[in-house]
């Protein structure tokens, strides 16, 4: 059986994710900005959010003040989208594991690579 708290965080993390993509316009934001996960506190007044953000480190940590910055819009959209008593505070964090995904497929695909050279030279 799926919780309350979790049924809230999966609402949360579907709605933020069109918030940013298509409401924000702040350019600290890059395109490649999306929502890993969101996770309520059980009193639902805090929500820790992991977003994943495809660039520099510069870029990551713009993109972390932006969304902080617009948190506040972020609470109010979410309170007309999602209807519940409290809207929680949100607390962005950066979370790399996309982009360690991203990593590990490369070496992967070099390793195989260099296991069957005569595949890749047929293609």
């Amino acid at each position: 059986m799926v919780s309350r708290t979790d049924r809230i965080s999966e609402e949360i993390k579907k709605e933020l994710g069109s918030i940013i993509q298509h409401e924000l316009k702040d350019p600290r934001l890059p395109d490649f900005t999306s929502v890993v996960s969101v996770s309520v506190s059980k009193d639902l007044r805090h929500a820790k959010i992991r977003i994943s953000v495809l660039g520099d480190e510069t870029q990551k940590k713009n993109a972390i003040e932006g969304l902080t910055s617009a948190s506040g819009f972020i609470r109010k959209e979410l309170g007309r989208r999602i209807k519940i008593r409290y809207i929680p505070e949100l607390h962005f964090e950066l979370d790399n594991s996309i982009e360690h995904g991203v990593y590990i497929s490369r070496l992967i695909n070099e390793v195989v690579k260099n296991e069957n050279p005569e595949e890749t030279t047929e293609n």
